[in-house]
Formats: structure tokens, sequence, C-alpha cells
């Protein structure tokens, strides 16, 4: 299971990271940048840390992930645009969803 977790931890910090800087891109959002580069580089440091502490990486990319959903799901509502609140909204709470499920195997 925690390899998994690990697998999808990993994708989502890099997906995130790859946001932050296509918003840059496109709109030059510098705090685009900064929050994505930030979380998706707590997502890719917590699921490296998940085979020796598992409890810190678990509790990193739930807090994370967490965060993103607060983000992320609000704006989907007030948008409806797929890119990027649908798509960071669905990432995020099947983060949620995967740490927890990892937390309850463990």
């Amino acid at each position: 299971m925690l390899g998994a977790t690990k697998v999808y931890f990993i994708i989502f910090g890099l997906l995130t990271i790859t946001g932050g800087i296509v918003g840059y891109v496109k709109a030059g959002s510098v705090i685009s940048i900064v929050a994505g580069s930030i979380s998706g580089l707590l997502l890719v440091a917590a699921a490296f840390l998940l085979p020796d502490h598992q409890a810190a990486g678990l509790i990193v990319a739930l807090v994370i992930s967490v965060l993103l959903t607060g983000q992320f799901v609000p704006k989907f509502f007030s948008t409806h645009k797929v890119m990027p609140a649908g798509l960071m909204s669905v990432l995020s709470v099947l983060g949620i969803v995967v740490a927890i499920a990892a937390w309850l195997r463990k």
C-alpha cells in the first residue's frame, strides 16, 4: 500500500510544481510558481519520507492535501473551470483519501 501511496504523492507533487510553473508562464502569477513549488516539493518530500518515517510523511501529505483542497475546491465551484481548479480539486481530495487510507493500513 505504501508503494502506491508514495507514487501518488510524487506524481501529485510534480503536477503541482508543473501547475505553478504554467500559472507563472501563462498569467505571470508569481504566487502560482511560489505556492506550486513549495506545495509540490513538500508533497514529494512527504513521499520520500514514507518508507522510513510513515507518520511524518503521511501527516505532511495530508496537511498539504487539505490546504490545497481548501484553495481549489471553492475556486472550482466559483469558476467551474476544469483547469487548473477542477484538476487540483480532484487531486487534492484524492490526496486526502490516499493519506487516510494509508494511515489506517499502517
